[in-house]
């Protein structure tokens, strides 16, 4: 898994020569019917349009990631229906890689819970098995391409553990709800990682909305 950043909205000039940045652009645009406009101070101003879930404001500034991650949780993150992706096609390029991973336990009180508590032999038994799942499946795919078989075929003897990377760009809104909801401890783990990995670049690129969050 590997999350980086990729760009944010750039910082702009308005009326008056000066430069907002992000933060200070979605300020900027809340107070369109204020006749202080261009006031630099607005961590106040977006704590209360946070607290009282005025979230229209907060779609004037965009970011977008990279993401590296498996085929096995590329799909829930394409959920999140108010993003626009862009991702690694099977279809027109070679695959690359695989990523593999540590095997919880079945919550049996909770299905969307896994409990890391596995003994090492199951641990041991998991990852033998991963691996040779992945040098068998390897070389069919390899042999099926060089038996002249389409990348858009040979792909349907990979598993989902294959490895994938997607552009995933969505307005300051729209990662709010993201953070929200794929934070919490619901979400599966290998997808909790990467939004904790954003929530570290949301941190830097929207320090007074991560602040307001109590992020």
């Amino acid at each position: 898994m590997n999350v980086r950043l990729l760009s944010v909205t750039k910082p702009v000039i308005d009326i008056e020569g000066h430069e907002l940045t992000p933060e200070g652009l979605i300020a900027y645009c809340a107070r369109v019917s204020s006749p202080q406009q261009e006031n630099p101070d607005y961590e106040h101003l977006l704590r209360y349009c946070i607290r009282n879930r005025h979230w229209s404001i907060f779609e004037m500034a965009d970011m977008t990631v990279e993401i590296t991650t498996s085929r096995a949780i590329s799909p829930q993150i394409l959920r999140h229906k108010s993003f626009c992706f862009q991702e690694f096609s099977q279809r027109y390029a070679r695959v690359q890689a695989f990523e593999t991973i540590e095997p919880r336990r079945q919550d049996t009180k909770n299905r969307q819970n896994s409990i890391s508590d596995l003994d090492q032999e199951t641990l041991d038994w998991f990852s033998k098995t991963q691996d040779e799942i992945i040098k068998d499946a390897s070389k069919a795919y390899d042999e099926a391409l060089d038996k002249g078989i389409a990348k858009e075929c040979a792909r349907m003897l990979l598993p989902l553990s294959t490895q994938t990377r997607l552009y995933m760009k969505g307005s300051v809104r729209s990662w709010i709800h993201y953070l929200e909801v794929r934070l919490d401890k619901g979400t599966q783990k290998e997808h909790r990682d990467i939004a904790q990995a954003i929530l570290v670049i949301f941190r830097q690129e929207f320090p007074a909305v991560a602040k307001a969050l109590d992020w």
